[in-house]
C-alpha cells in the first residue's frame, strides 16, 4: 500500500505540473516507476479518491512525449487490453494513447499502420464509436482519423469489398440511430483530412449515406444532426469538389419550402445553403436553376406567417446575403420576379425591428458587393437597376423621402448598426447614384470622416474603409470638378490620410480590441 501512495502521491505531482513535461523529466519519472509498474497499478482496486484518473492523466502526458511514444511499441498487448478494459477512462486513454503512436512515430520504427493493423486494434475503435459513451466515441473518433493520414491506412479505412464488417456503410447499417449519426460524424472527419481522402470516402460511396439518413427519417432530432454535419462538411475547403452540389441543394429546397417541416430545420438549411452558396466556384457545378428554386423557396417562406418569428427571419435574410454576396448569387436575388432582396432592403431601413434590421443591412452589404473585389461590386443592369429602385422604394415610402434620408438615420443609430451602415455604404458608393445620395448629406460625410465617432477596433477600420471608398469614388466622378464640393473632397481626403485609428485633430479615441468581434 505504501508503494501505492508514493505512486500516486508522484503521479499526481507529474501529472499536475504546470506547463510542459519534456523527455528528461518522463525519463526520470519512469525510472522510479516503469510502466508494467503503472499499468499493473491500473489493475488494482484501491480506495484512494481519483487514484484511476490520476494515473491516466500522467500517462497521457508520458505518452505524449517523444520519449514515452517511442515505448508505446513495446506495449501493444497492454494496449489492447486497455482498450476491451470495462473503465470508460482506461479505454479513452488507450485511443488517445494509439494517437500518441500515429502522431509521434520515427521513420526508422515499424509502421504505427501495422502495428495496430496486426494487433487487431482499428476494429476495437470502430466499436467504441456504436456502443461507447460520448467520450469515449469521440476519442475513437479523433484516433481514425489520426490513423486515415497514412496513405497505408486507405485500404484499411476504406477496404473494397462492401461486406467487410469494417466497412463504414456496414457500421452504420447495423447501429442504432445515434451511433448511425456518430459513423456519419466520422466520415465527415475523414473527408475533412485531404482530398485524398475525401477522394477515397467519396469512392466508397460513404456520402451516400448522408443523404439517405436524411430521406429515411422524419425524426426531427436526427435529420438536425445530419443537416449540422452537412454545415461542417460545407466547410471542408475541398468539398465542393467532391460532394453533389445540385441534388444537395434540391434536398435544401424541399426542407425549406415543406409545409410540415419543423421550422428550425428550416432555418438551419437556409444557413447551410447560403453557406454553401457564397462560394463563387460553387456555380462551375450547381445548376443555376436549383439555385433560382432555392432563392424562390426563402422568398415565399419569407411570406409565411411563422417567420413573423425574429429569429427566423434574421436567419433567412442572413441566407440570402450569404447567396448574394458572390456576383452570380447578387444577380439571382436581385433578378427574380419579385426581388427576394426586398425582404433585405425593406428590412434594412426599418427601425421597428432592430435585430433584423441589423441582419438585413449586414445582408443588404454582401449583395451590394462590400466583400467582393472592387471591380466585382456592380453586377448586371437588371439586377443593378432593381436594387437602385428597391432602395428608392423603400425611402419614398419613408418619412425620410430619399435614400441620403435612410443612410443618414442608419449612421445615428448604435455603434453596432453604424457599423453594418458602413459596409453598406462602402459597397453602394460604387453606384453613381449612391455616392450622389451619400454626397448630398452633409451629416453622412461628417460622421465617416470623424474619427472620434467610434472606439471599437472592427467599427473604427468599418468607418475608415467607408470613409476611404467614398473618397476614391468621388476622385473618379464628376463631383470632383464641382468647386461646391471642394471643402467635402478636402475633408475625405484629409480622414483618409489620418487612418482609422485617430486624426491630428482628435487623440481621445483608441481602439478598444474585444473578443470574438466579426459581422
Amino acid at each position: 500500500m505504501e508503494d501505492v501512495n508514493q505512486l500516486f502521491d508522484a503521479a499526481f505531482e507529474f501529472a499536475h505540473y504546470p506547463g510542459p513535461q519534456g523527455d528528461s523529466s518522463v525519463k526520470e519519472f519512469l525510472d522510479r516507476f516503469p510502466l508494467p509498474v503503472i499499468f499493473n497499478a491500473l489493475q488494482t482496486e484501491t480506495d484512494i479518491p481519483g487514484f484511476e484518473t490520476t494515473l491516466v492523466t500522467c500517462l497521457e502526458r508520458v505518452f505524449k512525449t517523444k520519449y514515452g511514444a517511442s515505448l508505446i511499441p513495446h506495449y501493444m498487448p497492454v494496449l489492447q487490453a486497455g482498450l476491451k478494459s470495462d473503465s470508460a477512462v482506461v479505454k479513452s486513454l488507450a485511443c488517445k494513447t494509439v494517437t500518441c503512436l500515429l502522431e509521434n512515430r520515427d521513420a526508422n520504427d515499424v509502421s504505427p499502420v501495422q502495428l495496430i493493423v496486426s494487433n487487431g486494434i482499428y476494429p476495437l475503435l470502430l466499436e467504441y464509436i456504436i456502443k461507447s459513451d460520448d467520450e469515449v466515441a469521440h476519442a475513437a473518433s479523433e484516433t481514425i482519423k489520426s490513423l486515415a493520414s497514412f496513405p497505408d491506412a486507405t485500404s484499411v479505412i476504406f477496404p473494397t469489398d462492401t461486406n467487410d464488417a469494417t466497412h463504414l456503410g456496414n457500421l452504420a447499417a447495423r447501429s442504432s440511430s445515434l451511433a448511425r449519426v456518430r459513423v456519419l460524424s466520422l466520415i465527415v472527419k475523414l473527408f475533412s483530412i485531404s482530398p485524398h481522402v475525401a477522394s477515397a470516402v467519396k469512392n466508397s460511396g460513404l456520402l451516400d449515406l448522408l443523404e439517405a439518413e436524411m430521406k429515411g427519417t422524419k425524426d426531427t432530432l436526427v435529420i438536425l444532426n445530419v443537416l449540422e454535419l452537412y454545415y461542417e462538411l460545407m466547410e471542408v475547403e475541398h468539398s465542393s469538389e467532391f460532394v453533389p452540389q445540385t441534388s444537395l441543394i434540391q434536398m435544401f429546397c424541399s426542407i425549406i419550402s415543406g409545409t410540415s417541416v419543423d421550422l428550425f430545420l428550416k432555418l438551419r438549411a437556409m444557413m447551410i445553403s447560403g453557406r454553401l452558396l457564397s462560394r463563387d466556384n460553387i456555380y462551375n457545378t450547381v445548376d443555376e436553376a436549383c439555385v433560382k428554386a432555392l432563392v424562390s423557396a426563402i422568398d415565399a417562406s419569407l411570406e409565411s406567417p411563422e417567420m413573423n418569428d425574429t429569429n427566423a427571419h434574421e436567419a433567412a435574410l442572413d441566407a440570402l446575403g450569404q447567396i448574394g454576396s458572390t456576383t452570380k448569387g447578387a444577380n439571382l436575388v436581385l433578378s427574380t420576379t419579385p426581388p427576394a432582396a426586398r425582404h433585405v432592403v425593406a428590412s434594412a431601413f426599418d427601425r421597428n425591428a432592430l435585430g433584423k434590421q441589423l441582419a438585413a443591412l449586414h445582408a443588404l452589404a454582401y449583395i451590394a458587393g462590400e466583400t467582393r473585389p472592387k471591380s466585382s461590386r456592380i453586377v448586371d443592369e437588371k439586377s443593378e437597376e432593381n436594387l437602385r429602385c428597391l432602395i428608392y422604394d423603400v425611402a419614398a415610402q419613408s418619412t425620410k423621402l430619399t435614400p441620403s434620408g435612410l443612410f443618414l438615420s442608419v449612421l445615428q443609430q448604435s455603434s453596432e448598426m453604424r457599423l453594418a451602415g458602413y459596409r453598406t455604404l462602402t459597397a453602394l458608393v460604387a453606384r453613381p447614384w449612391g455616392l450622389m445620395e451619400i454626397l448630398s448629406k452633409e451629416e453622412i460625410i461628417n460622421i465617416v470622416t470623424d474619427a472620434t465617432t467610434e472606439t471599437a477596433k472592427i467599427a473604427m477600420e468599418a468607418r475608415y474603409n467607408c470613409c476611404k471608398a467614398i473618397h476614391e469614388a468621388f476622385l473618379c466622378s464628376n463631383f470632383v470638378d464641382d468647386p461646391r464640393r471642394l471643402k467635402t473632397g478636402e475633408k475625405l481626403q484629409e480622414a483618409v490620410r489620418s487612418g482609422p485609428y485617430m486624426s491630428k485633430k482628435y487623440r481621445d479615441a483608441r481602439p478598444e480590441v474585444m473578443m470574438a468581434e466579426g459581422f
